[in-house]
């Protein structure tokens, strides 16, 4: 005699949110698959750990079946699980966040678009139901470990479901989908054909720890058919297993080879090199998480292009959620390859919720501390490899000076420059530091386009004569966070283009009474000057001065301490920002002849005319030293070719 069939209705509630999960919520229907493995793989994990405590449950052979049968047009994700019982059945899969459903819905009603419900849908766990996208009716058979009773569960997902005993089923719970028809317009794929669920499998479920296997059909035209032939034959093989299970973040680091490394990172990459450093961690805890880093040994030809995207990928219990997942590392690190496989996240999870959520932030802070302890590591016992590493991503690293305040101080200890130190090797600050003069407070840098321009520049005659290192620095992002990062070990950052110079005061010893009132003279004897040149070159300039940084150059263009550099003005200028125009200031080397003999002609006539277009020659000359672009290059060509005519 048959069992009664009981015919339950959903709440009213609970049949809007039924509706909107089958028919706008889920942009990609192909994870209605990775929904029910994910839920097969849950009841496998929870019947291993019953077996622990309760002898008489059988946990050998776990694992999860696809069956397809195109006749009936059905697909059943079977595991020999937990099961579940009446109780369980009604509870857990009759009612949708039964705790939460009127919030829920409020919620979904207020969002802007069907990614954002989507994803306030993945949060209260009713991914079982994305089945019914692909499916006119879903019948599910359980029966749970330790008890005879089964339980057959059916509805077409209208808002009724029939539910009723079921005699003779295996321990386990099973899910038959009959399947819609393949319907492109509408994202409808085909589920009954072998290759498309090894596809899902392979993108979503690669690693769930258990087997995914497909069982093999007894005619299956499509794949069995004779390659020379084309006859069809009979299939009674073994069930083809369709995931990998090599989950290689969740092994202990000292059971894989650096060759599982090396293949697992060419793998998520699609590099061919391996990578220069790997990242294996686990974190255990209130939220716990295991990450697999790399960082890879060259720089991809799309590092700086505004369309590149981080390179981590976030699973949930080894099931896939979402590639290029930027909540989980920043930007100046997105050239770091790798998985992070969370525990206690939910399987729907939009980028917006990630972003704002404090467990994935912390995380976050914590591989970003992982990795650049790594770099570190590399910097102090492998030189090579880190000198390489910088040269191929040193100036995406930079950008965390501007980005990540809280590692500023880490970030700093990894950068690596040229300096006048040495004109091959490269170095890092805390190196810089060993090697400063006694009472020498400040680093001394310059920027600029290459190291030929910037080791020519005038500004570095003065540091050159008297000794003093300075960094050179060529990247664009160091005119940026040069100026916003204050200091390094104490010691504050000083561009030798800015601001006014004294090495001899710098290191205490500037120089006897006598050499005081030579300076001071020298200033009386040029004060003329310099005003005439103020008021000559006003357009250009905003002061005239003596310089303590020239020893062969005639003259130099500097900056106010808080100035825009030149190549700085260019950048925002380039990005379309309107800025006004920052005069510089002209420095004199009092010592120059042509300075010497400029003055001596000011004296016995300041009304010669020719003087003022030696004043024009001698601020575009020092335009141009700095790499600058003169206003009116015509004029200035002019104006030279005269003067060194009638010089001849």
């Amino acid at each position: 005699m048959a069992s009664p069939t009981e015919t339950l209705e959903f709440q009213a509630e609970t049949r809007q949110l039924l509706q909107l999960v089958i028919h706008s919520i889920y942009s990609n229907k192909d994870i209605f698959l990775r929904e029910l493995i994910s839920n097969a793989s849950d009841a496998l994990d929870k019947l291993r750990l019953e077996s622990l405590t309760h002898t008489g449950l059988d946990a050998s052979d776990l694992h999860i079946t696809l069956e397809v049968d195109k006749d009936a047009r059905t697909l059943t994700v079977r595991d020999n699980g937990i099961g579940m019982t009446r109780d369980d059945v009604v509870d857990l899969i009759g009612t949708i966040a039964k705790s939460g459903t009127a919030s829920l819905l409020a919620k979904i009603k207020e969002a802007k678009d069907a990614d954002a419900a989507q994803h306030l849908i993945g949060q209260f766990g009713v991914g079982f139901y994305s089945a019914f996208m692909v499916a006119d009716k879903v019948t599910l058979r359980t029966r749970r470990a330790g008890t005879e009773q089964g339980t057959l569960w059916e509805s077409d997902g209208e808002g009724t479901y029939t539910i009723q005993k079921a005699d003779g089923l295996p321990v386990g719970t099973s899910v038959t989908l009959h399947l819609k028809a393949e319907d492109d317009e509408d994202g409808l794929g085909d589920y009954l054909a072998r290759w498309k669920i090894r596809q899902i499998v392979k993108q979503y479920s690669d690693f769930i720890r258990w087997p995914i296997r497909m069982a093999a059909e007894p005619t299956d035209t499509a794949d069995t058919a004779d390659a020379d032939t084309g006859a069809e034959g009979e299939t009674a093989g073994e069930p083809e297993t369709l995931n990998s299970m090599k989950a290689l973040w969740a092994r202990p680091r000292s059971e894989v080879s650096e060759a599982e490394y090396s293949e697992f990172y060419q793998q998520i990459s699609h590099d061919w090199q391996p990578p220069a450093e790997t990242v294996h961690m686990r974190a255990e805890g209130t939220f716990e998480y295991e990450a697999l880093l790399f960082l890879p040994a060259r720089a991809p030809f799309d590092l700086f292009s505004r369309d590149t995207k981080p390179g981590v990928q976030l699973y949930v219990k080894r099931v896939f959620i979402m590639d290029d997942c930027d909540a989980l590392m920043p930007n100046y690190l997105r050239f770091v390859k790798g998985v992070v496989d969370a525990h206690d996240l939910s399987l729907n999870v939009s980028r917006e919720i990630l972003q704002h959520d404090r467990q994935i932030t912390a995380v976050c802070r914590r591989l970003v501390k992982k990795v650049l302890a790594a770099i570190k590591d590399m910097q102090a016992t492998r030189t090579d490899a880190y000198t390489k590493l910088w040269e191929q991503f040193g100036r995406v690293i930079k950008e965390g000076l501007l980005e990540d305040r809280d590692n500023t101080d880490a970030i700093l200890e990894l950068v690596s420059t040229a300096s006048t130190n040495d004109p091959e090797k490269a170095t890092t600050l805390r190196e810089y530091v060993t090697r400063m003069k006694d009472g020498q407070n400040a680093i001394y840098y310059l920027t600029g386009e290459n190291r030929a321009m910037v080791e020519n520049s005038p500004h570095m005659e003065a540091f050159t004569a008297k000794g003093y290192e300075v960094l050179i620095l060529t990247d664009p992002v160091d005119e940026v966070w040069t100026d916003q990062v204050p200091a390094f070990d104490g010691h504050r950052f000083q561009s030798i283009a800015k601001g006014q110079v004294d090495l001899d005061d710098d290191t205490g010893t500037d120089g006897s009474d006598e050499a005081k009132a030579e300076r001071a003279q020298r200033e009386q004897d040029y004060a003329s000057l310099l005003t005439w040149l103020q008021t000559t070159l006003a357009e250009q300039v905003k002061q005239v001065r003596l310089s303590t940084r020239l020893t062969a150059s005639a003259a130099c263009l500097v900056g106010d301490a808080h100035d825009l550099t030149p190549t700085l003005e260019k950048m925002y200028r380039a990005m379309g920002q309107d800025l006004p125009s920052v005069k510089r200031i002209l420095e004199l080397n009092p010592t120059h002849p042509l300075i010497t003999a400029l003055r001596q002609a000011h004296q016995a006539n300041a009304d010669d005319p020719a003087l003022a277009e030696i004043a024009e020659l001698v601020h575009g000359g020092a335009l141009l030293a700095e790499g600058g672009d003169l206003p009116d290059p015509a004029r200035f060509t002019r104006l030279l070719t005269e003067r060194l005519t009638k010089a001849l």
